[in-house]
Order: C-alpha cells, then structure tokens, then sequence
C-alpha cells in the first residue's frame, strides 16, 4: 500500500471518529501518520492527556493534536510530503474546566477557582493552593497540589495535605491523600480520618477489582513517605453498621428516609446527631461508627463519651466499675471453661 492509500485510509478513520464526537488524538510519535494502529481517539482534551502521561515511556512518546488540525496536517503532508511541525491544541480552558470541577468535587467548593485559573495561565512546572475550614470548633488546613504532565501542557491535581487541629488539642494531625480516578477521599472524609474515625469506600485494588471496605488511619504506624497506615476492615470482617444501630433506642430508625440518611451520613465517617428514645422521654446522643469493635460509639449532648449499657443518670466511674466486674466475672468463667483454639484475626487488609 503506497503513502496516499495510506493516507486515504487515516482520514477514513479520523473523519469517522470524528463524526461520533471524538474530538482529539492521542497518537505515537510519527507512527500515527504512519498507520491507524498509532492512533487513539478521546472526546475531551483531558482523557487524551492523561493517556499521553500515563502511556508515555523514554523510548515511546505519545502526543496529542485537534482532529480538525491532524487532518488538515495529514492533508498538507500528502500534498507536500514534507515534514510537519505539529503544535499540540490549547488545552488552557479545558485543563482548567476539569480541574474545577475535580475540586469542587474533591469536596474544596468552588471559592478556589479564581486562583485555580490564575495559576495555570502562570504556566509554572508545579502549584500550590491553599484552603482552610472549620469544622465546628476543629480547624483544617490543606495544601492542593498540582503538577504538569512533562509530555502534554496539561496540569495534574495529584494529591492534597491536610492538617487537622481538633478543639482542645495542642498539635494538629496531618496525613497526605491522592487524587485520581479510583481511591479519592473527599476533604470531610479526610477531616473525618484525622479526627480518628473510620470511613466507608468503594476502593479498587493493585489489580483492578473493586471491593467495600471501612477504612480507619492507624496513628501507631506510619510509612517511609510518613503517612499513616490504613487499617482496612472489608465485608469479610462482618461489621455489619446496620444491625449494630438496631440494637440501640434509636428514633430515626423507624422512618426509612431516616434511616438510610443517618447510615449514609456514618459511612462517611461523620459524627452524627440521633435521637434516643429512653424511658418514654427523647434524648440527643451523638454516634459515631466504630466498624473495629462493630459497634456504634455514643455520645451525649455535651460530646462525652458514654458507653451503650449505661443507665442514664449513672458516672462514667460507676459504668466504669460495672464494667470491670463483668470482665472479672467473665476471666473467671473463661479460665473454668476449656480453651478455645487460637484463630486468626479477621480484620483484612488490602
């Protein structure tokens, strides 16, 4: 097949990509003038940016082009057969669209995009944005971080830092979180992990495959990066959020729009407001899911601590104390009873 048939049979391709709304190339190097083999098709600028970032290797180099402006190039090099200058499309408003709305939904709002839009047209290797919020009487503290691809003009949002500063606490808990396609924790989920609770994610492993899992930072570990680790408690471990609030005097449960915001609102890690029936009167308790112990922690109105048994009106040193004796009461019973065999934990870690 010589150059022009070649050529003929590109612009087939392009024109019919074309047609169906993709409106940008991804291609290798000169292969994509070469055969349709080189050629990927994308229908927005920054889904054929981040396959060039991701794809590129020191040997191969993929670039990306306008469809209207590969044809008109593809057209002067079979008239000219010359050598073509190629100038990648502006990907300015669009990379900045995208980052917007990456943001906005990382859960930054939308107060960041005058700035966001400043910095890109700065053209810089790497941005900073900061961003501050309090939650109730807790002050958090994030750094965004944004990179440019080395092989596109296009800017990556790569990961964030938050720092968080509970009320009352002298020193601040900071942990950095990634942004891509899978795996991406939302600024309250973030605030929710350093504030020690744990969270409910639909995550993607090393190989692709998707599974739930409650996810808890482990404050006694960290990594050589000096993140903390994560503790994974998947459907396997069996915590199992609600039937765990069913066994509490809960009002919300009986209302099945109640119900499914409050679990909703725990699988984010929140600590969520619940009325308590007791007694025949209501009383405002404070919940929070502690999949690690699968059970619901419980506070009262003033944000202490209370544990599920403990009779209204009684100390914590009194719950304490009962507390005690029935442990002693069950080591009593245990050391009477034949042991169990030694089984494996069931917390899973991915």
């Amino acid at each position: 097949m010589n150059h022009s048939e070649n050529s003929d049979q590109i612009k087939e391709l392009v024109q019919q990509q074309f047609s169906i709304g993709n409106k940008v190339i991804a291609y290798l190097d000169e292969d994509g003038f070469q055969n349709t083999e080189g050629l990927q098709f994308f229908n927005n600028g920054y889904e054929a940016a981040e396959f060039c970032y991701e794809n590129s290797t020191d040997f191969d180099h993929y670039r990306m082009i306008s469809t209207d402006s590969f044809l008109k190039l593809l057209d002067d090099r079979q008239e000219q057969n010359k050598s073509i200058q190629i100038k990648n499309i502006d990907m300015n408003q669009e990379n900045y669209d995208y980052l917007k709305n990456q943001v906005k939904f990382t859960g930054f709002g939308e107060g960041l995009e005058n700035e966001l839009k400043a910095k890109i047209e700065k053209n810089e290797p790497t941005f900073q944005i900061n961003y501050e919020h309090k939650f109730g009487k807790d002050e958090a503290v994030a750094t965004l971080n944004f990179r440019k691809s080395d092989q596109q003009d296009m800017y990556f949002f790569n990961n964030y830092h938050m720092a968080v500063k509970q009320d009352g606490q002298k020193d601040p808990v900071a942990q950095t979180f990634y942004v891509g396609k899978d795996n991406t924790f939302t600024a309250k989920e973030a605030y929710n992990l350093l504030s020690g609770r744990a969270v409910n994610k639909d995550l993607v492993n090393k190989e692709g495959q998707g599974y739930n899992s409650w996810v808890q930072l482990n404050f006694k570990e960290t990594e050589n990066s000096g993140n903390y680790k994560l503790k994974h408690y998947t459907e396997a471990y069996g915590f199992d959020l609600k039937g765990a609030l069913e066994k509490l005097p809960i009002k919300e449960m009986a209302v099945p729009e109640d119900r499914a915001k409050l679990i909703d609102s725990l699988e984010k890690g929140n600590r969520q407001s619940a009325t308590f029936l007791m007694n025949g009167t209501e009383q405002k308790r404070f919940i929070e899911a502690n999949p690690q112990y699968k059970s619901i922690t419980v506070y009262d109105g003033n944000m202490k601590r209370i544990r599920n048994d403990q009779k209204e009106g009684e100390s914590s040193s009194q719950s304490t104390a009962q507390e005690n004796r029935k442990a002693q009461k069950q080591d009593t019973e245990e050391s009477a009873a034949p042991k169990a065999k030694n089984r494996r934990s069931k917390s899973q870690h991915v």
